[in-house]
């Protein structure tokens, strides 16, 4: 798996998490000024850089230029992007492992908590956790004997104790009942394996899950799509043999609690629109932002081979 390796050390992962915070209030200021089409200059301007040195940070964290990852986030171009993945899902199913780009879920296996498991909250399980940086801010990661049960990013705008604190809040209230451990250590190790692209075939990370059978059909088809395509809710219904209970499946995509590893932020409005992310439209489109430059990149080097 070579997709993360912009971020090979856990010293990166902190410096990219603190890029991410800069490259966050870009995104946001380009979007409320998209109609003036701002310079490289007024957005530098706006984050307190100069040209050279916005440049140079945003190409560090993104691995292309802002002008590159910019042209990725219009709506144009995510239109071209749902037009040319619109099967994915449906090959991927279709072909199994031959599917099209490198299949999520040969790297992520999951496996569901009981219905006794779930009416428990949690009881007689321990969950050691921690906040971590990663390339798209802290975040918080619970795990499990069984597995990985939480992934979520720190809220933006938060203070920094009061976004941890919620995030925390928010992982006691999905497993009541269970044992809250601090084990920043474990957690730090695994956030690398996650976001440097250690995670390999024979070693897949788990992940523990508590949800309906029908989010659990949404969430594995979302572990089926290669990194950098994108798909609608219409789609997604579509391809999990459901084509009328689309707005089923934006709920439960709304309600996954493992950002990243099942990628919900690659589902979009049919119009190419990108928004409606729990942890933040601004985080969702730096997330596709970026995997859309690493896609670019990848075929820049195919063809050059």
């Amino acid at each position: 798996m070579t997709r993360m390796n912009t971020f090979n050390s856990s010293n990166s992962l902190d410096q990219s998490a603190q890029d991410y915070a800069l490259v966050a209030r870009a995104i946001r200021y380009i979007e409320n000024q998209r109609r003036e089409q701002p310079e490289l200059a007024d957005i530098a301007g706006h984050v307190g850089l100069s040209d050279f040195h916005f440049q140079r940070l945003f190409s560090r964290w993104a691995g292309v230029s802002p002008k590159r990852f910019l042209q990725a986030l219009t709506v144009e171009e995510a239109r071209r992007t749902l037009t040319r993945f619109g099967t994915v899902l449906d090959a991927a199913y279709d072909t199994g492992l031959s599917g099209p780009g490198r299949l999520h879920d040969l790297f992520v296996q999951c496996q569901a908590a009981t219905p006794g498991e779930v009416k428990s909250g949690g009881a007689g399980l321990n969950i050691r956790y921690g906040i971590e940086p990663t390339p798209f801010g802290n975040a918080l990661l619970g795990i499990t004997d069984r597995g990985i049960c939480a992934l979520s990013f720190v809220a933006d705008g938060d203070s920094v104790e009061g976004g941890e604190n919620r995030a925390i809040d928010e992982l006691r209230a999905r497993w009541p009942a269970a044992r809250l451990l601090a084990d920043r250590a474990e957690v730090a190790t695994v956030v690398q394996r996650i976001f440097s692209g250690e995670t390999k075939r024979d070693k897949p990370l788990h992940l523990y899950i508590k949800g309906t059978n029908f989010q659990m059909q949404v969430w594995q088809a979302l572990l089926r799509m290669p990194s950098g395509s994108l798909t609608t809710y219409g789609d997604l219904a579509q391809a999990i043999g459901r084509p009328s209970a689309a707005r089923a499946v934006g709920g439960a995509v709304g309600s996954n609690a493992i950002a990243w590893l099942i990628p919900c932020h690659r589902v979009i409005r049919q119009t190419g629109v990108v928004d409606g992310y729990r942890w933040g439209s601004d985080r969702k489109r730096a997330m596709l932002g970026w995997e859309a430059g690493q896609a670019a990149q990848a075929g820049q080097a195919a063809q050059a081979a």
